[in-house]
């Protein structure tokens, strides 16, 4: 017979504080970082955190002229917050899936709306995909992250990889697109024909081509981009 009390609620989903590593799954959907020092997260992305943490929007030149003119391009949803301090930082995302690797001098490409998190080891640059600005809401952006480090993203459902070869181009959704190894760049696809658009939403005008050889994540959900900046 099941147990309903409250005891049992607070023992099947309480924080395990076993966990010590710098980046935990606390549960798939909530990420778990236990502080030292600084982090990088998406703004507004902290659901609760104890011990002594500070918060701090990303400052207009905290990251150098280049970045604060990409990120005025890209819009609201680049904006990072910084947390130093030291305790446990527990953060989500609407309620979607979570995803943490571990950087060894390796580069992924994440779209900017499904980055979560990063260490400040980690370096990134923003990266505006120009040609398909004009043809999506707000455009589209991703965030190229390198070096060594723990990088969290996330994903509405389970993420699938497709794996890119040479002479076999993966073809994906913008919108379904979550990140791609870093090697690859993709090239915009906008020759589908009228007829293939009937009962079907005018995302799918569009496709990224991935050639080479890497992988490319996508997830089962077409994600819906805001025309420009929010407040949060």
């Amino acid at each position: 017979m099941e147990n309903y009390t409250i005891e049992e609620f607070i023992r099947k989903t309480q924080q395990d504080e076993q966990e010590n590593d710098y980046f935990e799954l606390e549960t798939e959907r909530i990420l778990e970082v236990n502080l030292t020092d600084t982090v990088w997260a998406k703004a507004g992305s902290m659901i609760s955190y104890t011990g002594q943490i500070k918060f701090e929007r990303e400052r207009m030149l905290e990251h150098g002229v280049s970045k604060m003119f990409k990120k005025a391009l890209t819009g609201e949803g680049t904006s990072l917050m910084k947390a130093t301090g030291k305790g446990r930082l527990y953060l989500a995302d609407q309620g979607k899936k979570v995803t943490i690797f571990e950087l060894n001098n390796e580069s992924i490409t994440v779209n900017g709306n499904d980055l979560l998190a990063f260490e400040p080891s980690i370096d990134w640059e923003i990266k505006l995909m120009r040609k398909v600005a004009g043809m999506m809401a707000g455009g589209l952006f991703n965030v190229q992250l390198s070096g060594k480090g723990r990088v969290a993203i996330t994903s509405h459902y389970e993420p699938l990889t497709l794996l890119v070869r040479p002479g076999e181009p993966v073809i994906t959704d913008p919108n379904a697109t979550v990140a791609w190894s870093g090697n690859l760049t993709p090239e915009f696809r906008t020759d589908v024909s009228f007829r293939t658009l009937i009962g079907r939403g005018s995302g799918e005008s569009i496709q990224m081509e991935f050639k080479g050889e890497g992988f490319v994540i996508v997830q089962p959900f077409e994600e819906v981009y805001s025309a420009g900046p929010t407040s949060s």
